[in-house]
């Protein structure tokens, strides 16, 4: 289910000798990359090396953009992918034909447009789950790739899949790969945010991503003295619980067993 993936790793189409090692590297899911890992003489040929049945895990096909010349033949070959991301994902009218082709969707949100139509598209039938493309975000804006610029833009994704009622939408990439303490502190940042997933561009970052959004056991801990505590306000740990504090609860029980979401929430 890519509802509950936490830690994509993405592959470049154009490699199928690393789709099985990419199933093999301890990711939830695997993105076959038909967009920006493969160069545009390459689409045909990347297009053509497609397969999904060397894993059990979901496999999703990242897509070529609407108004490319590869989109259409993209999405015809799509069938037997669990999902497609959709890059620049901004336009209902491209959702509705994506649907209309029986297609399960994960829009990955990357311009202004994107984010102002966050709403819209979260709500979509066939949307699944949103993404972030902070790096063409910040491209398209102007801002700097940094936490802070980003930080409407995050909670916008959030808010859109909670008033969805979608599995909440996951972080974009941490560019840098020799620097474990960027890729935490992404992480942890967007756990905080409350997104549940990060997109993994090399298999060292899959590890510390699960890690991330995994509940901790002191955090597991408190989760059951709360919900041992009974209805009602009782005070646990010198705090006042209450309902929302036991909601809480309840979803770090559910995201430590690998729950889907809560039956309130649209699910595929």
């Amino acid at each position: 289910m890519v509802t509950l993936v936490r830690a994509p790793l993405f592959v470049p189409a154009t490699r199928p000798d690393r789709f099985a090692r990419a199933a093999e590297s301890g990711a939830d899911a695997v993105i076959l990359d038909l967009e920006d890992a493969v160069a545009p003489g390459d689409k045909d040929r990347a297009r053509a090396q497609l397969r999904f049945d060397f894993t059990a895990l979901p496999v999703i096909l990242r897509i070529n953009a609407a108004g490319t010349p590869w989109h259409a033949a993209d999405l015809a070959a799509a069938s037997g992918a669990a999902a497609v991301m959709l890059p620049k994902a901004e336009d209902l009218a491209v959702l509705g034909s994506l649907a209309a082709a029986g297609l399960a969707v994960i829009a990955l949100v990357e311009t202004a447009r994107g984010i102002a139509a966050a709403r819209e598209i979260a709500a979509h039938p066939a949307v699944q789950r949103l993404a972030f493309g902070s790096v063409d975000y910040a491209a398209d804006l102007g801002c700097a790739h940094q936490p802070e610029p980003l930080l409407a833009a995050r909670s916008e994704l959030v808010l859109a899949s909670r008033l969805a009622g979608i599995a909440a939408p996951l972080d974009g990439v941490t560019t840098a790969l020799d620097d474990p303490a960027a890729l935490a502190a992404d992480t942890a940042r967007a756990r905080a945010l409350g997104m549940t997933g990060k997109l993994c561009i090399h298999p060292r970052q899959i590890g510390p991503v699960l890690a991330g959004f995994a509940p901790a056991p002191s955090e597991l801990d408190w989760a059951r003295r709360v919900l041992a505590s009974g209805d009602g306000a009782a005070r646990v740990d010198g705090a006042m619980v209450d309902e929302p504090v036991r909601l809480r609860a309840r979803a770090l029980i559910a995201a430590a067993e690998g729950a889907a979401p809560d039956p309130e929430r649209k699910t595929e």
